[in-house]
């Protein structure tokens, strides 16, 4: 380079520009390289059968239980678990109107154990809100330990309840647990 005259100002322009030309052409050596989404495979679907079954059935426990809801069990149970899960039968569950015990569960199931049911077809079983003892109270569907507590505590305080409305209205129960609650109630 010493031999060619000015080669410091050569050198200034072509290191640059070779600089350029070797990332360019990184750049396209990389871009033929690398996995273009274009030129992806598709995704092989998989069959309904090859997908592995949700961990449990969710099954709904209904009527003459101590705490009816959803519950997910494992896959094999009987229908005694799913009313074992939902706390057993209330005391005035109807004893000869059982659903099967043995049956085996399905998810989405719904398990009815029916109310003992009077000649005029109501349920005979009502909590009176004004004599209940606490744990006749915590029975009541919609009512928890504390809430049943509660309603003691109003009914010492304050003489009692007029209307089973003042349980929203006083006490602050929620509108769905009242509309479960208010047709095993009294006054």
């Amino acid at each position: 380079m010493r031999l060619i005259p000015g080669w410091k100002h050569i050198l200034l322009l072509a290191a640059p520009l070779a600089l350029g030309v070797s990332a360019l052409a990184g750049a396209t050596l990389y871009a033929s390289t690398a996995p273009s989404a274009a030129a992806a495979q598709p995704i092989p679907t998989v069959a309904a059968h090859d997908i592995p079954p949700a961990p449990g059935l969710l099954v709904h426990v209904a009527g003459a239980v101590v705490k009816p809801g959803i519950y997910r069990l494992p896959r094999g149970d009987r229908v005694y678990d799913a009313i074992a899960a939902a706390g057993g039968l209330r005391p005035d569950a109807d004893l000869k109107h059982l659903p099967n015990m043995a049956g085996r569960l399905r998810d989405g199931e719904q398990v009815k154990v029916a109310f003992v049911k009077g000649t005029s077809g109501t349920a005979t079983s009502r909590t009176n809100l004004n004599t209940a003892s606490l744990d006749e109270l915590e029975q009541v569907a919609g009512f928890t330990d504390a809430f049943a507590k509660e309603v003691i505590d109003y009914r010492i305080n304050f003489g009692g309840f007029q209307n089973t409305r003042e349980l929203v209205d006083i006490l602050g129960m929620s509108e769905a647990d009242y509309v479960i609650a208010r047709r095993y109630l009294t006054l």
